[in-house]
Order: structure tokens, then C-alpha cells, then sequence
């Protein structure tokens, strides 16, 4: 049996339906701009992004785009009824003055006890740390969606990150294509699993040791 993981689609879904109603919520450049599309319809969110939106919508369809309406990524958006569009300043202190429920980011790379690294690559001298930072300090909690291994097939969740961090055991919930996982104080928590992979297969991909969570979610 073939067995792909999770699309990016299913990775936002079930990123998607851990955000409780009523939160404001950051989505992070590349796979967490997908989240906004799949939260369950009888739920609330708030969507924010840093460059000055507070009320952002699911991505325009195909036509539908507008070019000086995109998110920090420079992706195009949508708005919901009643968003705002802000100054640079005020959307930093929403972030600042601890207004964010959950950040959903990228990441190159975490850490057994949950260190973020999401913003450069050796020394690359064109990096940015952009709002990454911030966003990891300030929202109560850090979700990371990543690929489970980079594209050389090498793991990205470690025992200690070798990129320079964005910050210090800040990611509450790892979500990639293999498997949903805790950082908790007791280690790495397996929630969740896709289709068609054991432990001990989401385990040969990852350095630090993983345990199962119980009950485990098998889908």
C-alpha cells in the first residue's frame, strides 16, 4: 500500500479543527495561509496577519484576486464583514500586548522541547526574522505545520535545532504529514497518526523518542 501521509490540505484541516471558536488567530507565510479555508462552519475566528489585517478571509478564488489585498506573505486574500485594515504598529501590539490565541507557523525545524527555527538557513545573509519572533513571545499558543523531513529526507523535528532559533520552547503542537504531536514536559506525545504509518515508522524519521498518546486518534 502506498503511503503518501497527508496532503497540505489535510494537514490545515486538522490544524483547522484544534482552533476553538471565538479566537484570534495568526496564520504564518506558506502551509498555515491554508488554514483559513477548512475551519468547521459552526466556529468563529478572527484571522490576523501581521502587515495590518485583522479579519482575514479564505483565499480568493482564481480571478477573484485582489493585488493590494494580500497577507504578509504577499498571497492573496480575502476579507471578512467587518475586518480592518491597521497601521503596522497596531497590529504588532495586538501581537505584543498578548491579543493572539494561537500563531499556526512554518518551521525548518523543532526541537524535542518545542524550540522553533523558521527563519534562515546556515548564514544565509538575505534572511529575515520578519514578525516570527513576536508572534512566538506574544500568542498564548504556537502551532507548527511542516513537512515531516526536508527535501533531502532528512528529519526536521530533533533533539536540538542546528538553524538559528526563532525562539526558545515556544511550539505547543507539531502538525506534519506523518503525524500530530504533543511537546509536553513528559517528551514527544504522538495524538494522531495518518493513514497506512506505525510509530515505529513516524519514529525512523525523527530523532528525539515519541510516545503514544492515550487514546490514540487513528484515522
Amino acid at each position: 500500500m502506498a503511503r503518501a501521509g497527508w496532503t497540505p490540505e489535510d494537514m490545515a484541516a486538522r490544524v483547522a479543527a484544534d482552533i476553538p471558536d471565538g479566537a484570534c488567530v495568526n496564520l504564518g507565510i506558506g502551509l498555515p495561509t491554508l488554514v483559513a479555508s477548512f475551519i468547521p462552519t459552526d466556529r468563529e475566528v478572527l484571522f490576523h496577519s501581521e502587515n495590518g489585517i485583522i479579519g482575514m478571509g479564505r483565499r480568493p478564488r482564481p480571478g477573484e484576486e485582489d493585488a493590494d489585498l494580500v497577507d504578509a506573505g504577499k498571497a492573496p486574500v480575502t476579507l471578512i464583514t467587518g475586518a480592518a485594515i491597521v497601521h503596522h504598529a497596531d497590529s504588532f501590539a495586538l501581537i505584543r500586548g498578548g491579543r493572539l490565541d494561537v500563531t499556526v507557523l512554518g518551521a525548518m525545524q523543532v526541537s524535542a522541547r518545542g524550540d522553533l527555527a523558521n527563519w534562515r538557513i546556515g548564514d544565509n545573509p538575505l534572511a529575515s526574522m520578519g514578525g516570527a519572533m513576536d508572534l512566538c513571545a506574544g500568542a498564548r499558543q504556537v502551532f507548527a505545520m511542516m513537512y515531516h523531513v526536508d527535501k533531502d529526507g532528512r528529519p526536521k523535528i530533533l533533539r536540538r535545532c542546528t538553524y538559528a532559533l526563532t525562539a526558545p520552547a515556544c511550539v505547543r503542537r507539531i502538525y506534519t504529514d506523518l503525524a500530530i504531536i504533543d511537546v509536553t514536559p513528559a517528551g514527544l506525545e504522538v495524538r494522531e497518526l495518518a493513514p497506512g504509518f506505525t510509530l515505529a515508522d513516524v519514529q525512523a524519521l525523527t530523532e528525539p523518542p515519541l510516545h503514544l498518546a492515550a487514546p490514540l486518534q487513528i484515522v
